[in-house]
């Protein structure tokens, strides 16, 4: 593998959201053993706990029991998970008003147009249509990738969110909607219905360009 392909080198480039969960973690991990790769360790992880929730909920002694996870690396896992965790939970100061698809598309398109895989983020809002915060939620190969509504709206519950607006990428730079995302759109609609939690729209990002479900009237 060439130096720009590593996942240091891919962060530096093209920051941290054109990296996978997988890569990420890797990363945190640093190095492997002379049995597996700090790669091999982090695939482990994400195999053995299924979400990245359930694993920040792990301890150093519980994140050992992944072969080539030892104290040092478990730490360095458990102390990021905690920052993670401060930086939610501070107060925002200056919350941006999503007054527009394009504001919100203006925001997410710099992190999400370089994305060589297809991501789902979900964008949770107050009462004033101002951004909580946003966070991936799924990811995947290229018309292969799924998003459930009990993943989103779990966190919409948690964050005591009044609304949601859902945003993914087009690697392929084309914006016309799939027959997956008209589905996935209708799904959410009608889940959001039954939590009283409104859609208010689905986001294509597609280079520089979008697609708005709202603009285009498929929703």
């Amino acid at each position: 593998m060439q130096n720009h392909d590593r996942p240091r080198e891919r962060l530096v480039r093209l920051g941290a959201w054109a990296l996978s969960t997988q890569e990420l973690l890797s990363l945190l991990i640093g190095s492997g053993t002379s049995a597996v790769s700090a790669d091999d360790i982090a695939h482990a992880l994400l195999d053995r706990y299924a979400s990245l929730i359930d694993m920040a909920g792990r301890d150093v002694a519980e994140l050992q029991n992944v072969a080539g996870m030892g104290q040092a690396k478990s730490a360095a896992l458990c102390a990021a998970f905690e920052l993670a965790h401060r930086i939610q939970a501070e107060p925002f100061v200056d919350r941006t008003s999503v007054t527009s698809p394009a504001v919100l598309a203006r925001l997410l398109a710099p992190r999400m147009r370089h994305l060589r895989k297809e991501t789902f983020v979900v964008v949770l809002l107050n009462a004033a249509n101002q951004i909580m915060r946003h966070t991936a939620v799924s990811e995947g190969s290229l018309n292969a990738v799924m998003i459930h509504p009990r993943d989103v709206f779990r966190l919409a519950i948690a964050e005591s969110a009044a609304a949601i607006i859902v945003v993914h990428n087009h690697p392929s730079g084309n914006t016309e909607p799939s027959n997956e995302d008209l589905t996935i759109t209708r799904q959410l609609v009608e889940a959001g219905r039954i939590v009283d939690i409104r859609v208010l729209d689905h986001i294509i990002i597609a280079g520089d360009d979008y697609t708005s479900f709202v603009e285009r009237r498929l929703m």
